[in-house]
Formats: C-alpha cells, structure tokens, sequence
C-alpha cells in the first residue's frame, strides 16, 4: 500500500514538473499582446516555458510587457491590418528565434453601435481590423508553420454567436473569424499539413478594451458574482496555453466557449 502512494506521489511530482514546463522552446506569435487577453497569455506561456513575441501597435506598453517577460520576450510592432507588417513580424521572429511554433489571433477593436447606428466608415474599420487582422494572421500563420507543424488560436466573441444588437459591427467580425477558423482547420487537414486552428469564444473578459461596460461595477467580477458575465483574462489566456500545447493536438476546428454559460442560459 505504501509502495503505491509513494509511486502515484511521484508520478504526481513529475507530471506536474511536466506540465510546468509543457511549452519549453515554444515560440508563440500572440497580436494585442500589450494589455488584456494577449498580455496575460504572454506572461501565462513564458511560466510554461515558451518565448513569446508581443506583437502590437501600441509600443509602450508593448515594450513594458517585453521588459516584464525577460528575454523569453520580444516586441515587435504590428498592425494586424497591414500585410507588410505581417511579412516584417514573421521574418523578425524567425531572425530572433529561429523558429515559430504557433499564432494567436488576439488583437481587435470593440466599437459599440446597433445596425441603424453604425455608419459605413465604422463597419469597414472594424471588420479591417478585426476580420482582415485574423485572415492575415491565419493566411501567415500557415505559411511559417506548414513544413513542421503547430497551432493557430482566433479569438471570436459570444457577440458571433448570440448577436448583441448594440455591437452590430463587431459581431459582424467575430463572425467572421469564427468562420473562418472553420475553413482554415479544413484547409490544413486537406492538404495534411500539422496546423490545428480553433477558436475561443469568450463572454465577457475585464481588460481595457471592455472598461467602459465594467469599471466601477464591482458586481461585474466573477470572484464577488459567480453569475458574472465577466471573467479574467488569465481565464481566457489558460485556454490559450492549453490549445497551443500539444496537449491539443487533436482538437482542430473547435469552437471553446468561454461564457460562464451564458450562451446557455439564452436558451
């Protein structure tokens, strides 16, 4: 008896020393990575043991990040929007670290604004940024990852899923990326390439981009209110850690709600 529950510690000891390091020599590309989601996804992948490029238009706070990260970090300014900052990011990445092993698709803009609202000029700028951004990481993405494999992971939102009137080119966008995400894990099974693309669908998260709906309404956290509609970002860059893992390697195409059951609730 004894025997066995040293032997289960120690299997428990070094799975747990594994899982520590389950994303040692990893390279991750992650967009928006200066604050938010992307930020707490970079610092949550450097503790597993990877090396995180922090790609964002926003330089200070993307070098601060860096300067927080250490040498597993790298800045590198992107306009996801922008096809050459794409070509740049890449090259610089693999000029830095030798290698990629996978994309995150983080970065977006959150304008508010119902279908009669919303003017043409907001609709194309959201769905530049938002809908372009992720095509261009995707369509880059396969390229740097096809010859040894790796991970793709887009951030959607419940708005492609439940509609929310009062986001209506927002929603348009991260219906989008859902989309596309489904096409994009198609085209790599067809062509047999060991490129997995899936999404997360998150609820509500409190970062920057969502103060407005948040601050100040203490309500609104998950630690006071287990029925908040708001979560952490750590909650959403854990699921990130995961689905770059190769602990995933055989979840391709899906669609991870992070919600609280919100989408649920709706009925």
């Amino acid at each position: 008896m004894n025997l066995r529950i040293h032997s289960s510690q120690k299997q428990l000891k070094n799975k747990g020393r594994a899982l520590k390091n389950r994303m040692q020599d990893k390279v991750v590309l992650i967009t928006g990575a200066a604050s938010g989601v992307g930020q707490a996804a970079a610092q949550a992948l450097v503790d597993q043991g990877a090396r995180v490029v922090v790609a964002d238009i926003d330089e200070h706070n993307g070098r601060e990040t860096v300067q927080r990260l250490g040498e597993a970090g790298l800045f590198v300014r992107l306009n996801i929007a922008d096809e050459y900052d794409w070509e740049q990011a890449v090259a610089v990445t693999y000029a830095h670290f030798g290698h990629l092993d996978a994309v995150v698709n983080n970065a977006g803009i959150l304008p508010t604004g119902d279908i009669e609202q919303t003017s043409l000029q907001d609709w194309r700028r959201t769905l530049s940024i938002n809908a372009d951004g992720t095509f261009l990481g995707c369509k880059y993405a396969i390229q740097a990852l096809r010859e040894k494999g790796g991970a793709i992971v887009n951030l959607a939102s419940t708005a492609a899923v439940a509609g929310h009137p009062g986001m209506c080119a927002y929603s348009a966008s991260k219906g989008a990326v859902a989309a596309l995400t489904r096409n994009v894990a198609a085209h790599c099974l067809n062509h047999g390439y060991r490129i997995r693309c899936n999404t997360i669908i998150p609820g509500g998260v409190r970062t920057p981009m969502t103060a407005a709906i948040w601050s100040g309404n203490d309500d609104l956290s998950f630690a006071d209110n287990p029925k908040s509609p708001f979560c952490e970002p750590l909650d959403i860059a854990n699921l990130i850690v995961f689905l770059v893992s190769d602990e995933s390697r055989y979840i391709n195409g899906a669609e991870m709600r992070v919600d609280n059951a919100f989408l649920v609730a709706l009925g």
